[in-house]
C-alpha cells in the first residue's frame, strides 16, 4: 500500500470529509434522562443539599453517589453524547439547564435527602417544557432560588 497526502489524493479524487453525526438536541437528552429515571421509578436517589447557597465554584463539582444525575451517568447512549461525570456542573453543561431548572431536579430542599426517581422524572420534563410555574414566575420576577 503506498502512502498519499492529502494533497496527492485530492488530485486524483475528489476527497470529502466524512460528516460528523449529529448529536441528541437538549430536548433528546433530558428526555432520555427522564426515560432512565422511570425505568424504575420507586428508585430512591440521593439529593444534593443547597445547591442554592453553594459558590459557584463550589456547586460546579458538588455531586451525590446514586442522584439523578448519576442515574445519566451510568448510561452509555449519554456518556457517548458527551456527559463527562455526574456532578452538578457537568450536569448543568451537557443538559444546557439553568441553575434554577437544575436546582428543582437535585436539590434536597424540596423532598429531603432521598426523592423517588419518577419525582426527579417529572422534575427533567418540566425543565422540557420550561420549567414549573414557580420556576416561570421566579424568571418573570427575577427573583432567584
Amino acid at each position: 500500500m503506498k502512502h498519499q497526502t492529502l494533497e496527492q489524493l485530492h488530485a486524483v479524487a475528489e476527497v470529502q470529509p466524512t460528516p460528523a453525526p449529529l448529536g441528541m438536541t437538549r430536548n433528546q437528552r433530558l428526555e432520555r434522562w427522564s426515560e432512565l429515571l422511570t425505568r424504575d421509578p420507586k428508585r430512591m436517589l440521593t439529593t444534593l443539599e443547597g445547591t442554592e447557597h453553594r459558590p459557584m465554584r463550589t456547586r460546579v463539582s458538588m455531586r451525590a453517589e446514586g442522584s439523578p444525575i448519576t442515574v445519566a451517568f451510568q448510561d452509555d447512549v449519554l456518556r457517548e453524547e458527551g456527559l463527562a461525570n455526574d456532578s452538578y456542573g457537568e450536569a448543568k453543561r451537557f443538559f444546557e439547564l439553568t441553575d434554577n431548572e437544575l436546582h428543582e431536579i437535585v436539590c434536597s430542599c424540596h423532598v429531603g435527602a432521598t426523592m423517588q426517581a419518577s419525582r426527579a422524572a417529572h422534575r427533567v420534563r418540566g425543565a422540557i417544557r420550561g420549567g414549573s410555574v414557580m420556576q416561570r414566575l421566579r424568571r418573570v420576577l427575577g427573583i432567584h432560588p
